[in-house]
């Protein structure tokens, strides 16, 4: 980075409910100005906001919501400012989850339901490959055999775009498959987010988090 160029301005998010000193080291690895906080204007001014998530849907909605975070959320997208989202952080932007037969109600940014993934074995943990969508940004530049980290049991395994407004360009979608297919990463104008960690995702986590931070 040269002399000319101002570090962007990256917050993540602390609620509670992420792994938010990863997420800070893996973000400053990658030239972002981090910041950890909750504070309402900081989340609001800064350049890009990274949401993360661990932990069952519910848990982190209410989490989320006694934070402001849905607010703050809403009020950034509203005005087109970037938000992205990690593994639970990329759930609560779907209409809904349903765990262990509760229905609890997302942000309801995409169409979809988060439920139980159909696998041999669950939790999905470790290295998987993705169907990046075409004409990905946020997959730029990686392969189509890079490998990212996944740790989840839950996930949206259908997309229905049939529900999404015609009027506007649709989201790309890439799929991963453990078991069946299931919905890995969204990209949708100022909304992005990942299933997997890609600050647990090594060189390729940091390419994928670099091509963000470039488009803010």
């Amino acid at each position: 980075m040269s002399a000319a160029q101002t570090a962007k301005k990256v917050v993540v998010f602390d609620y509670g409910f992420g792994n938010v000193r990863s997420a800070e080291r893996a973000l400053a690895r990658v030239g972002a100005d981090v910041e950890i906080t909750r504070d309402f204007d900081r989340a609001m001014n800064a350049d890009g906001l990274l949401v993360p998530g661990v932990g069952a849907f519910s848990a982190c909605m209410q989490g989320l919501k006694q934070a402001r975070g849905d607010w703050v959320i809403g009020r950034r997208l509203s005005g087109g400012r970037p938000v992205m989202g990690i593994c639970v952080g990329m759930q609560i932007l779907f209409e809904k989850g349903i765990e262990h037969g509760v229905e609890t109600e997302g942000l309801d940014e995409w169409p979809g339901t988060v439920e139980p993934l159909e696998a041999p074995v669950v939790p999905h943990m470790g290295w998987n490959t993705v169907d990046a969508a075409a004409d990905s940004e946020l997959f730029a530049g990686l392969d189509a055999d890079a490998r990212y980290y996944f740790v989840h049991s839950y996930g949206v395994r259908e997309w229905n775009l049939e529900l999404h407004n015609p009027r506007i360009s649709p989201p790309k979608v890439t799929w991963a498959t453990h078991g069946e297919p299931f919905v890995a990463a969204v990209e949708n104008g100022a909304l992005w987010a990942t299933q997997f960690h890609p600050e647990k995702s090594g060189d390729a986590g940091a390419q994928l988090l670099t091509n963000w931070i470039g488009t803010l």
